[in-house]
Parts: structure tokens; sequence; C-alpha cells
């Protein structure tokens, strides 16, 4: 099996938590395992076999930094702590997440599939995509003024993400969003009342992503019909859990 089938899904990746969560998703279980780096792969054939979106959020996330900070030519610490700031690693976590992104900025180059990819995976939710757009800006500026390099990296992963101008604005200022409030709602997928305190409805949520998750159902054996069913579902589960975060400012 390739190194993309052996890295383990982790159970707070962007899907699990937000992109300002615990980026977990990305831990390199067998690589690490095995005392060796991770073969990345940046074709895109390559990177659209990763369909697990916690698991596609974490690396792209990490890939994308890395190789932005790489683009100016050396990698500065200023850079390195942008990063972890903007994506919240937990310590437990950080010696794996470090593989991939030591990995990723041996170069700058094969960086484009993983915008796009992210901008075809998470076309419902482009407000995420432009909070993460925002924090490459974040990790950019940390070691000084953008470098005409790191501008055309960012303008090259914006049109990956496929937002408009006045989404590059936003994140170039660091203005939040507009709310677009758009499907069922929220409180009804997660089976709460709107009422209920934070903590009630994060429990709920934790709840259902254990009783509907995809890779749990195939490590069952489950058919792959119902793989994909429990996919839509988790995305289902995972957009209200994000809509009441923002409304609530968790």
């Amino acid at each position: 099996m390739s190194f993309w089938g052996k890295i383990l899904g982790g159970v707070t990746g962007f899907a699990m938590g937000g992109p300002f969560g615990a980026v977990v998703g990305a831990a390199l279980g067998h690589a690490a395992e095995n005392g060796r780096g991770p073969e990345l792969d940046s074709r895109p054939e390559a990177i659209a076999r990763i369909t697990n979106r916690d698991q596609l959020f974490s690396i792209s996330v990490i890939v994308l930094s890395a190789k932005l900070a790489k683009s100016d030519g050396v990698v500065k610490r200023e850079e390195i702590d942008a990063f972890k700031r903007a994506f919240r690693i937990p310590p437990e976590n950080q010696r794996h997440v470090g593989i991939l992104f030591d990995k990723a900025r041996e170069d700058a180059d094969g960086f484009e599939p993983y915008a796009r990819r992210m901008g075809e995976v998470f076309q419902d939710n482009k407000a995420m995509l432009e909070e993460v757009l925002a924090a490459l800006h974040q990790i950019a500026r940390a070691d000084g003024p953008m470098t005409r390099g790191e501008a055309a990296f960012l303008t090259k992963v914006r049109q990956g993400f496929r937002l408009d101008e006045a989404s590059a604005e936003r994140a170039r200022e660091q203005r939040p969003a507009p709310a677009i409030v758009r499907g069922p709602d929220p409180y009804a997928v997660l089976g709460v009342k709107a009422g209920a305190t934070d903590e009630e409805v994060r429990l709920a949520w934790r709840r259902l992503m254990r009783e509907h998750h995809p890779d749990s159902l195939a490590a069952r054996g489950a058919s792959s019909e119902m793989v994909r069913r429990a996919s839509e579902k988790v995305a289902e589960i995972n957009a209200a859990w994000d809509r009441v975060k923002r409304e609530r400012r968790l």
C-alpha cells in the first residue's frame, strides 16, 4: 500500500472541529513507525486518492504552509511558529505533523494540486477556504513584508480554492467572511434544541461522529454504498456543527 493509503485519519481534523481546531488528521502513523519520511506525491491523480476530508484538509494545509514558507527562499522560525499558531497543533501531534512539514518544505514546487483539490472538495464551505487563505497570509507576513514570490504563491492558492477577489481582499486584510446561512437547521441535524448548552451540542456532535464515521464502518467491513452514505452524513453533521460554532463564536 502507498504512503497515502497508510496515513491515519485522526479524530479532530478539519471535518471534526473546524480549520482552527487541532490539525490531527495527518498523523503519519505508518511512515513514522518505520523511521522514514513521507513519500510526497503531488500528482493530481495521487492527491485525488485522498478521499477522507479530515485527511485532505490536514495534509493540504501542512503542505501549503510549508511550501509557502519555502517560496521566499529560506524557511524561518517565525513562519513555522505562525503555522503552529494558525492551526493550533497539539503538542502530542507536533512530531507527526513536523515530519510532513519538513518533507514538504524541501522545495516550493508541487503545491497547486493540493490547492485545486481543496477547492474542489470544499466548495460547499468557501468560508473555511477563505479562513485557510487568511492563515496563509499570516504565515507569509510572519517574517516581514510579503515578497513577490509569496504573493504569487497566494494568488495561485486563491485560484485553486476558486475564491473571488473579494475573498482574497478579506483574507489579506484579515476580515471575516460574511455569514451565509443555508441548508437544514443545524440543531435538528445534531438532534438537540437551539437552547442547548455549548457542551451539550459538542457532546451530541461527537456522539454522531462516532456513530457515522465512514472509517469506522469500513473497518467493520461495511459495503462501499454504506460507507458512501456515511460520508455524506458526516459531511452534513460537520456542516451543522460548523454553523453552530460560528453562530456561538466557539
